[in-house]
């Protein structure tokens, strides 16, 4: 291998897709090779945690319904050491299985049987997200590096999340959409507008929008004293969800 194609091999990011279906495997290998990313595949749930622990993908594509180790167990295993971006494969009619994949650390979720476009859109609009060179900030609003708010500090610049001194960890995905309100605390945005900043879909694009209700549970478990009363991630009765500072 040349220099030249060894470095841009390096450069390419890198996605695990899991499925024990052999014909998803393929197309999805195929197509995501063909716009850009480097693919590495996995037939079931042990093979799955052990190519994500030699490859180091950037982001995971993950059939919930796998023999040896199901979707939600990999994704256990892989949120024990990593905050890599997660995008699960669920059939078509089970919304507990969308839930119950959020609520371990998904990050989204596409349903069976999907078209390849789709989740190449998917992928590249969660990749975007979580990148460290993009904050989720609607146009005219400026992003100090550090803000602090009560005990709880959100440095901008590096995406972190601190509780006095002790760092907070939070994926890709919730860190946006923290972002996103901290950035314009006071302010109530919707369940469908959260959905168009932070997971880019656009506005015509029918989803479950219990995915915001899940992050959202996810942030204040993480973020709140008592996430049952919270004080900085509220519900806006009627609209969505806000931001509010403490001094």
């Amino acid at each position: 291998m040349t220099e030249e194609l060894q470095t841009e091999t390096e450069d390419r990011q890198r996605i695990l897709v899991a499925d024990d279906e052999a014909s998803i495997r393929r197309i999805l290998e195929t197509r995501l090779k063909m716009v850009g990313y480097d693919v590495v595949v996995a037939e079931d749930g042990e093979e799955a945690v052990n190519a994500f622990n030699k490859s180091n993908p950037d982001l995971v594509v993950l059939d919930v319904m796998m023999p040896k180790m199901d979707g939600y167990g990999v994704t256990r295993e892989i949120r024990r050491t990593s905050d890599v971006p997660i995008i699960i494969l669920t059939a078509l009619g089970d919304v507990s299985e969308r839930i119950t994949g959020l609520e371990l650390g998904a990050d989204d979720y596409v349903i069976k049987p999907f078209s390849p476009k789709e989740l190449e859109a998917r992928v590249k609009a969660v990749l975007r997200r979580t990148n460290n060179r993009e904050a989720v900030v609607p146009t005219g609003k400026v992003t100090k590096n550090v803000i602090t708010t009560g005990n709880i500090k959100i440095d901008t610049a590096r995406r972190q999340v601190f509780r006095k001194n002790e760092r907070i960890r939070l994926t890709g995905m919730e860190f946006s959409l923290l972002e996103l309100l901290v950035n314009n605390s006071g302010q109530a945005y919707s369940r469908n507008e959260i959905l168009q900043h932070v997971w880019a879909y656009p506005p015509d694009h029918r989803i479950d929008t219990r995915v915001v209700d899940v992050h959202i549970s996810r942030l204040r478990s993480k973020l709140e004293t008592d996430p049952t009363n919270p004080e900085l991630i509220l519900t806006a009765r009627g609209i969505g969800y806000m931001f509010q500072r403490i001094n």
